[in-house]
């Protein structure tokens, strides 16, 4: 997994092993349950305006562990480090998805930045480089808690944790599930369908994603799924274990 999707959530898991100091101060609970939603809405928000691939993928991880900040607040400590692991494993996708966009559009425009991550530059891209999009749906489809993918189970227990606790938290939670599929399939329709709207000139032999890549995003997309069958089966052992 990469720095970008998974270091950052350091934070996370350093409120986590600090839950046991927490749990019992109602308080301080809520701080942090209030502070995780506000994160989680505030970086929805700001990711709806993004024109840049990598810009609006970044503030989608902030929203992310925002979710997963609520969750330590509402008490649901093993949703919020599952969702940990599932959004480690789809956001790596994304990136390294996005990654290869640019890579491709580095051929087109040269080597800017600006210009190579610029979504109004590129459309068209699934005819180009199709595995690197089918990849990139599947991980619009997991963060945007789609069944049976990954991020479904975790955003879903997270959410229904939220509801018991405080309606008010699951409204914003729900309401920020709801932005987060909209700027996600906004990135992906951007990105890969219509036509292309930066150089004219022929792309066939120009917009390719390497091989190499192409193959590791391929691997990637296996545990967007898988994550929520191994959670089924932790359900399904618990209510087992009460009946």
């Amino acid at each position: 997994l990469i720095h970008a999707a998974t270091m950052v959530a350091a934070g996370v898991f350093l409120i986590a092993r600090m839950y046991p100091v927490f749990e019992g101060i109602p308080a301080a609970m809520n701080v942090i349950a209030f502070t995780g939603a506000f994160t989680a809405f505030l970086g929805a928000t700001i990711a709806i305006t993004q024109n840049d691939i990598k810009k609006g993928l970044a503030y989608s991880t902030i929203s992310q562990l925002g979710y997963m900040v609520m969750a330590m607040g509402v008490g649901a400590y093993s949703a919020g480090l599952f969702h940990l692991m599932t959004h480690a494993y789809f956001k790596a996708m994304l990136f390294l998805g996005s990654g290869s966009v640019i890579h491709g559009m580095e051929a087109v425009v040269g080597h800017d930045a600006a210009l190579a991550q610029d979504m109004r530059l590129m459309g068209g891209l699934r005819r180009y480089m199709p595995i690197t999009a089918i990849t990139f749906l599947i991980g619009c489809i997991a963060i945007s808690g789609i069944p049976p993918f990954a991020g479904f189970w975790s955003k879903d227990e997270i959410l229904g944790a939220a509801f018991a606790a405080n309606p008010l938290l699951w409204g914003v939670g729900w309401l920020t599930a709801g932005i987060t599929a909209f700027y996600m399939f906004r990135m992906y329709f951007v990105t890969f369908e219509g036509k292309f709207r930066g150089n004219k000139r022929e792309l066939w032999q120009e917009l390719k994603s390497p091989k190499g890549m192409a193959i590791v995003t391929g691997f990637e997309s296996v545990p967007a799924f898988g994550p929520g069958a191994m959670d089924t089966r932790e359900l399904a052992a618990t209510k087992d274990h009460h009946d």
